[in-house]
């Protein structure tokens, strides 16, 4: 009797900084989205794939933070969040283990609450807590909000707890077809992804107040067989925030080319040569033209001045 094979969408939802993107890399196994200890660092829906050949194969789709929506930007990653609650198999709504319940996190439950798709509670970075007793308290705090399917702690950088969340997840997934072949990681292409690993690199390189200020767009995309050039422009809102991007006599953004060079060598398998600029626009966020060029579902590269 052949085994029955399960198929299935799932959503990553929780607040900012709860570690949904760590996670998505850790249960597809490579990295599929940018990873930063900033807010909303995920801006668009990012699709992970897992696949178990002949038992399963699970669809992940992680999500911006759920925020205020107070500009356009914020508002289109309101609404990516509240679409990737729609005709789901199951949510995985990751919380901060390490963060006191607050009154943010009882609405962003609520958010989730008005779906009809089973929540899992996904209690991530449970290696920052002194005691795992803490975990009950918080449990219980959660458990009062919303009566979730089940509880799952987890590390996601420490890879603790997978096992137990991926048995959590394939046993609620519907018997179904497998949707991509075994190969397939993610639905993103190359091109958005390098942009997206410029953002992160900017991110993790600079430490100020620049990264919420930060789009990056790849302008030319020219492969030949022995190397990919790619030229691409980091824009920022104020001409601060482009000097700490660029650093004295350029060594912030040398920096930030090597980094996001060599990990796009190592994701993309090709020799990279990438040509960044930075380039203030002031008000990126609020320009839907602009926004359109970053999205890679709406991309058309427009460069709204």
């Amino acid at each position: 009797m052949s085994k029955t094979f399960r198929s299935g969408f799932v959503s990553l939802v929780g607040r900012p900084n709860a570690g949904k993107s760590t996670l998505l890399n850790a249960l597809v196994g490579q990295k599929v989205a940018i990873v930063a200890d900033k807010p909303q660092t995920t801006r668009t829906s990012i699709q992970g794939v897992l696949t178990l050949p002949g038992e399963a194969q699970v669809i992940f789709v992680d999500t911006p933070g759920i925020h205020r929506a107070d500009t356009p930007l914020n508002k289109r990653m309101m609404d990516t969040v509240h679409a990737a609650l729609e005709e789901r198999d199951l949510l995985l709504f990751l919380a901060d283990a390490a963060r006191p319940f607050q009154e943010e996190d009882r609405r962003a439950v609520k958010t989730v609450s008005r779906t009809n798709t089973p929540v899992v509670l996904v209690l991530n970075k449970v290696d920052l807590l002194r005691e795992k007793a803490m975990l009950l308290p918080l449990i219980e705090q959660y458990k009062a909000a919303y009566d979730f399917a089940e509880y799952v702690p987890v590390s996601a950088s420490k890879r603790v707890g997978l096992e137990e969340l991926r048995r959590v997840i394939l046993e609620r997934l519907p018997e179904g077809p497998a949707y991509f072949p075994e190969d397939h990681v993610t639905d993103q292409p190359e091109r958005f992804l390098a942009a997206e690993l410029i953002r992160e690199k900017v991110l993790l390189a600079t430490r100020q107040e620049v990264p919420h200020s930060v789009g990056v767009a790849v302008d030319q995309w020219n492969e030949t067989p022995r190397i990919t050039r790619i030229y691409a422009t980091i824009r920022v809102e104020r001409p601060g925030q482009k000097a700490i991007v660029i650093g004295s006599q350029g060594i912030m953004l040398k920096k930030i080319g090597t980094l996001a060079r060599q990990e796009m060598e190592r994701l993309f398998g090709v020799k990279i040569y990438l040509n960044l600029h930075v380039r203030v626009q002031p008000g990126w966020r609020d320009k839907p033209a602009f926004l359109n060029a970053l999205d890679w579902r709406t991309m058309t590269g427009d460069d709204e001045n």
